[in-house]
């Protein structure tokens, strides 16, 4: 392997495929990135993969013999971040291939790396489904849902997001058994070409890990191209542009989600998000101190909201908001960054914060807003 290539661009893939090398590697290789150049068209392409998570992306540089080699991740990254951006690099391995000189004007390096042949391959998907997603569309689903997945691990499933594409619908859901996030995008599908059954829908649950990637990825963009997305035999991969990034499913049935969702409330309060948000903020901070408890409390004929927080031995907080409601006078209490974290990703500048009982599910949802965001939280029980 010979070639030059930009310092700014070398550093700007190490630094997105290293988030897909293991840090615990069951196999030496694995805490390695592949570099592999092409001679013919003039790119280097840089894969880190973990056996779950997989991300690949290329760039131009002038190749003048082609080769590949895998090199220490940590240590690459360490070095070609600080070398300076105003110096190309040059890159040359040796003929056996497990050792990488690298030289700019400040200097040079040498590293020993590993063979690519020992390099596992990233999983190709040849036949089942195959769609064409608008990047926004996905991005808002993801935002939208990823802070509701759970960060528990014996939770399996619940750890990440689900997907289902249906026609142009995509709907994204996330739960960690004490809230659920849903998002459903009309014409968030540009094409689709499924290798199955006809009428037969996408849904697959990914690990939060590889989405929250995927995310990363987007946000990045400077344009809004599609995302391809293709699965089979429990591996979906992601396409765009010259980034790849594929993900293991996560197996099982995901929980009915829409059936947690009440039928009818008999309390409904609408209230502006942004006061809202600002109130709990202020309040959590005493609410941190003790058990991160806030109680909302309406009074009947009253067009205040109450939000109040007792941190035993610390101190107690009061806050009042404005609100349309009627009814009886309501209490319900909840974990404050739940309900914070819920409201940070609507769009729309009026809530409403619909709940039967002290002990039910309550469900925030956004008002005069196109997006279909449901939010569901469960309270915490008050004791007298």
């Amino acid at each position: 392997m010979k070639l030059v290539c930009s310092q700014l661009e070398l550093n700007s893939a190490l630094q997105l495929v290293s988030r897909a090398v293991a840090t615990r590697p069951t196999h030496p290789v694995l805490a390695n990135v592949l570099m592999t150049a092409d001679a013919g068209t003039n790119r280097l392409s840089l894969t880190g993969f973990d056996l779950n998570l997989g991300i690949q992306t290329s760039f131009t540089a002038s190749v003048e013999i082609s080769g590949a080699i895998t090199l220490p991740a940590k240590l690459f990254v360490e070095i070609v971040s600080r070398l300076s951006s105003d110096s190309p690099i040059s890159l040359f391995t040796d003929e056996i291939g497990d050792q990488l000189e690298l030289k700019s004007l400040s200097g040079s390096y040498q590293m020993r790396g590993m063979s690519a042949d020992e390099f596992p391959e990233l999983p190709l998907v040849e036949n089942g489904f195959a769609l064409k997603v608008n990047a926004s569309s996905l991005l808002k689903g993801l935002r939208g849902t990823l802070f509701s997945s759970s960060s528990d691990e014996a939770k399996q499933l619940l750890t990440g997001v689900h997907l289902t594409f249906n026609g142009h619908l995509m709907e994204a859901a996330a739960t960690d058994g004490h809230r659920l996030a849903i998002l459903s995008l009309e014409e968030a599908l540009i094409s689709e070409s499924i290798n199955a059954e006809p009428e037969q829908q996408l849904a697959v649950t990914l690990p939060s890990r590889s989405l929250r990637e995927v995310e990363r990825l987007i946000s990045s963009w400077k344009e809004d191209d599609p995302i391809s997305i293709f699965y089979d035999s429990g591996q979906v991969v992601f396409l765009a542009d010259d980034q790849v990034l594929t993900s293991r499913t996560l197996e099982g049935n995901y929980p009915n989600y829409r059936q947690l969702l009440p039928d009818q409330f008999l309390h409904n309060i609408e209230i502006d998000r942004r006061l809202f948000i600002s109130a709990l903020e202020r309040i959590a901070v005493l609410a941190d101190q003790h058990n991160n408890v806030v109680k909302i409390s309406l009074t009947s004929n009253d067009d205040l909201m109450k939000i109040t927080t007792d941190a035993q031995d610390v101190g107690s907080g009061s806050e009042s908001i404005p609100a349309i409601y009627q009814g009886d006078s309501f209490e319900i209490a909840f974990n404050v960054r739940y309900v914070l974290e819920g409201l940070k990703v609507i769009d729309s500048s009026k809530v409403n914060l619909a709940c039967n009982a002290p002990t039910t599910p309550a469900v925030i949802s956004p008002i005069d807003d196109e997006n279909g965001f449901t939010y569901l939280v469960m309270p915490v029980q008050i004791r007298a």
